[in-house]
């Protein structure tokens, strides 16, 4: 497991009590903030834990270790976001089989892009985590009930409708979704 750099962990406290002691606060200048070294380096990390293949551009992290070196991957995303030159690759669409013979797609980012959605979630998911009651369920603790009850997705379309019922349009995925992804826009 990756322990988060105190610096970053700083950052996201900061960003929490703000958004926590002023709900109706707008951030405004958090974009700084993602191309940060520190922030994008351990984005990096993040992303190598998950593994993962290579997207559209066919760059695996070994090629990015033994060719260029990490550091110099993470100078080149940190110098298109601080110039906002940055522009997101294509993603690379897989066909999964499902069980019942049909398929599903699956989409790739490539991994630099995959740092910089990091990078964004590193900054931006304190200031959503502040929304949330003390008490709402975890993503763990719905996984664990759908798996222990033989419900699973029932509990999940349920929960998925209860923890999102004051959205206009019924929420259609039959997994647990992310709070994070619900509400960015």
């Amino acid at each position: 497991m990756l322990i988060t750099p105190e610096t970053i962990r700083t950052l996201q406290r900061k960003l929490y009590r703000k958004a926590k002691q002023e709900p109706a606060c707008r951030f405004h200048a958090l974009y700084n903030k993602v191309y940060r070294g520190d922030i994008l380096s351990h984005a990096y990390r993040l992303v190598r834990a998950n593994k993962g293949s290579a997207g559209i551009d066919g760059v695996t992290f070994k090629a990015i270790e033994e060719t260029e070196g990490v550091p110099a991957f993470i100078g080149e995303l940190e110098e298109a976001l601080r110039t906002k030159t940055y522009k997101p690759d294509p993603v690379k669409r897989v066909m999964l089989p499902k069980s019942d013979g049909s398929q599903r797609p699956l989409g790739i980012p490539t991994i630099r892009d995959r740092v910089a959605q990091m990078a964004v979630k590193l900054v931006i998911e304190p200031i959503f985590e502040a929304d949330f009651c003390e008490t709402s369920p975890t993503r763990e603790s719905l996984t664990f009930l759908a798996s222990q009850s033989g419900w699973e997705k029932a509990v999940r379309r349920g929960m998925c409708t209860l923890m999102f019922s004051h959205r206009s349009k019924p929420c259609r995925q039959s997994r647990i979704v992310s709070p994070l992804s619900q509400n960015v826009r």
